[in-house]
């Protein structure tokens, strides 16, 4: 069961109760609601988040939601901005957004604990949209049933994530809950709610977190420009001569949308791409550590490479993540052949 702006009969002490309460009216304020895309097959058009410096940096899941020009957040004392997002890390599942504000009350990753089995949590995310203005976002408690790897998980549960998580015995899981804060009964940030998983061999659930320290290397990365550079300060620096999908032996699928993802629709037998093991339908995430959201995003940034220069494309295949270095292939034509995946 969860709990909406209090903590309901728990069988504990008064010490333990106002220990708890400390926590929760401590993590409340660092809590953001996050709204963008969404509606499409019915999926939400809202997650969790937390604020993560006092200048308006917020941790969240890298997921569909993001995926808009315009995204909403609220804060806990109901103030809305729209954020800008800075980057991701698909490895991770993460996202960075920045909003305009200051003097904001925040987690401190490089402050964040560890947690064991056993260790006693509270959980806070806006699952299913409960909190849409200055609302409390919604407290779980519960314990860490394990600490595990979600490697071992492999093929039973599909995200591209293979590293360490806390395994939950309370159901985070549901809609809007992702990105929301796992914490300890003290306060201490230990990790971020994960997205919803289902394990392909019995159709359970699988309610999880991951353990900031796992996150906290790329979120800085992140802040500091490394996934994303401002474009704005490019301008002036294309090469006399371009790369582009041609020469690397891609073709995108057609552009019919403002923000049509970069899926690969045919490779070019023997080019660059063909060699490098790029298929129909995979679907580009990173140019050189860049996030690129769009056909179009993709074919500008590309103007900015020489098109002798070697490039580097994350690509995502289902669940999996495939890094390839790619060159300007010798004698390449502007339309590939279709291969089979």
């Amino acid at each position: 069961m969860f709990l909406l702006a209090a903590l309901l009969a728990f069988p504990a002490s008064a010490a333990s109760a106002s220990s708890i309460g400390d926590a929760v009216g401590q993590s409340q304020p660092k809590m953001v609601k996050i709204y963008g895309a969404g509606g499409f097959r019915g999926m939400e058009a809202y997650q969790s988040g937390m604020l993560i410096s006092p200048r308006g940096h917020i941790l969240t899941v890298f997921s569909y939601v993001l995926d808009t020009d315009s995204i909403t957040t609220v804060l806990a004392d109901g103030r809305k901005f729209e954020a800008k997002l800075l980057g991701v890390d698909p490895r991770l599942e993460i996202a960075v957004l920045k909003i305009d504000a200051a003097d904001l009350p925040c987690f401190e990753l490089a402050q964040a604990a560890k947690a064991e089995a056993g260790t006693r949590i509270l959980a806070l995310s806006n699952l299913f949209n409960v909190a849409t203005g200055d609302e409390p976002a919604s407290v779980q408690k519960g314990t860490v049933s394990v600490v595990t790897r979600m490697e071992a998980r492999r093929g039973v549960f599909e995200t591209p994530y293979r590293g360490p998580v806390y395994v939950l015995d309370v159901t985070t899981n549901n809609p809007g809950a992702a990105g929301g804060a796992l914490v300890s009964r003290r306060g201490e940030l230990l990790g971020m709610l994960g997205k919803e998983l289902r394990n392909s061999l019995n159709n359970t659930w699988l309610n999880y977190a991951i353990p900031i320290k796992e996150l906290r290397r790329s979120v800085d990365d992140i802040c500091t420009g490394k996934f994303v550079a401002p474009r704005e300060t490019d301008v002036n620096k294309k090469p006399e001569r371009s790369l582009d999908l041609a020469s690397l032996g891609i073709v995108l699928v057609p552009d019919v949308m403002e923000r049509t993802p970069p899926f690969v629709d045919a490779v070019r037998p023997g080019s660059s791409a063909d060699k490098a093991g790029i298929r129909p339908d995979d679907l580009v995430l990173l140019l050189s550590d860049r996030l690129v959201q769009s056909c179009k995003m993709l074919n500008a940034d590309l103007e900015y490479i020489d098109r002798d220069d070697e490039v580097k494309l994350t690509v995502q295949r289902g669940q999996e993540l495939l890094e390839c270095t790619l060159r300007r292939s010798a004698g390449a034509t502007p339309t590939p052949k279709k291969t089979q995946p």
